[in-house]
């Protein structure tokens, strides 16, 4: 009979587990096929063994998938590393793993977590650790009541596994965040992929990354494990080709320039600068502001104003000729602040004005898509946040189930900085969209969301 070969751990992996004894809280989050409930298991198998109360919880989205990643998990789960001294059976009704550790029996509770009336079959028990497979797939309301129960254990330990949702997910917003902002308190954090998978030849590897567009919000969210929608891109056309460098910006010659203003209130603030080449041939983003605020740092329109006229300022040196400003129709204080700034440093020659919104956003989205389907798109490789912009935008899922086509706003990407580029390169489009060579983008192209 062969014997079972078994990959080891990597040190991050190891690391994770040894830092488990010392924390309360244990996330393992990342890409798929990365390791993260087997490493999780081996933490809690260790926990269990040597805890000093008797019951405690194992959780999933279901009952069956529970007990499928906890329980079994591939040969890996707890009744295989408590082989030969466990035994499943029932406990006041519930679905339980009776465990024979050094520190007597003990009694592991498996129940399904993904509706908000689950939290009802937890109540009524205290629980010394838990462990909650795929958390951010749970209801709130069951991680939360899973949080309370263990409050009264004598050596309180939690472990949950996630893939990643976008950053304004709830699991962060409400919870986890907030344990990272406290500098790791009690926090046991790692991220891994499908690199740490040492059960996974580098050939494999090789051959499945090649399986992958690693353009896509689909293997930044599998793969990389980021915290990224991963469905419905709307910039299928965008790829390396659209970065131009800052030496072939100084080479060219732009016979327009503008400057698109997105101001946000707690969200971030953005400005772009857009140049269009000899011919309205081309559309390129030469720089960028991007200031990101929050409710207790907010700044005032009057702050604003000075720092994108600073902004303005070192640009107008470059060039002098230096175009129109375009910012959202809605902030009319703000334009108006801008424009007193602007010519109290003797920058009359721009000429601010409210950018009309009647049109409707999915006109500003048809004509980047086209610009970039075309060839005649590119973006300062600088610029940073919008790149990440162009390369995860996606549509809203729920709002093509309402019949409509809405760009996602849910701050998985910086949106604000498509907003801003828009504002300066759409009230050109009549001279823009009449070198198009390719057919304009449209919105019946596809069926759903995920088919574009």
């Amino acid at each position: 009979m062969s014997r079972i070969r078994y990959a080891p751990l990597t040190e991050k992996q190891a690391a994770y587990i040894r830092k488990s004894a010392g924390c309360w809280l244990n996330v393992a989050e990342g890409g798929k096929r990365a390791g993260k409930n087997i490493i999780n298991l081996l933490a809690w198998a260790a926990c269990l063994d040597a805890h000093p109360d008797k019951l405690h919880l194992a959780a999933g989205v279901t009952l069956g998938s529970a007990k499928m990643n906890i329980l079994d998990s591939n040969g890996f789960g707890l009744r295989h590393l408590f082989g030969g001294r466990c035994r499943e059976g029932r406990y006041m009704a519930r679905e339980a793993l009776y465990i024979g550790t050094r520190t007597g029996e003990k009694v592991v509770i498996f129940a399904g977590g993904g509706r908000s009336c689950d939290a009802a079959l937890i109540k009524g028990n205290s629980y010394g650790s838990a462990y909650i497979t795929e958390v951010n797939e749970c209801h709130q309301g069951f991680v939360q009541e899973a949080l309370d129960r263990t409050l009264a254990s004598r050596d309180r330990k939690l472990f949950m596994d996630l893939n990643p949702k976008p950053p304004r997910h709830w699991f962060y917003a409400d919870f986890l965040d907030f344990q990272q902002a406290r500098a790791g308190e009690g926090l046991n954090y790692a991220h891994f992929t499908v690199a740490d998978n040492l059960s996974i030849s580098d050939e494999q590897l090789r051959a499945l990354l090649r399986t992958y567009d690693r353009r896509g919000v689909w293997y930044k969210a599998d793969i990389l494990g980021l915290r990224t929608a991963a469905s419905g891109r709307i910039y299928t056309g965008w790829s390396e080709r659209c970065l131009i460098g800052s030496e072939e910006i100084a080479r060219t010659e732009y016979i327009a320039l503008a400057v698109g203003v997105d101001v946000g209130g707690t969200d971030a603030t953005a400005a772009a600068l857009c140049g269009f080449t000899a011919g309205w041939r081309e559309v390129h983003l030469i720089d960028g502001l991007y200031h990101k605020q929050g409710i207790s740092d907010r700044m005032s329109e009057e702050k604003y104003a000075r720092m994108i006229a600073d902004w303005l300022c070192r640009w107008g040196e470059v060039f002098p000729a230096l175009g129109d400003v375009y910012v959202d129709s809605a902030a009319k204080l703000f334009r108006a602040g801008l424009r007193d700034e602007m010519q109290r440093r003797g920058l009359a020659r721009f000429s601010v004005k409210g950018f009309g919104k009647g049109d409707g956003i999915n006109q500003r989205v048809s004509l980047n898509a086209a610009l970039i389907d075309s060839g005649r798109f590119r973006v300062a490789a600088h610029m940073k946040q919008w790149i990440r912009a162009y390369e995860d935008a996606v549509w809203d899922p729920a709002a093509y189930e309402k019949g409509e086509w809405a760009r996602l706003d849910d701050g998985s990407f910086p949106v604000d900085c498509l907003d801003s580029a828009e504002y300066g390169f759409y009230p050109y489009r009549r001279y823009i969209v009449a070198l198009l060579r390719l057919p304009p983008f449209s919105l019946a192209r596809a069926k759903n969301p995920s088919q574009i």
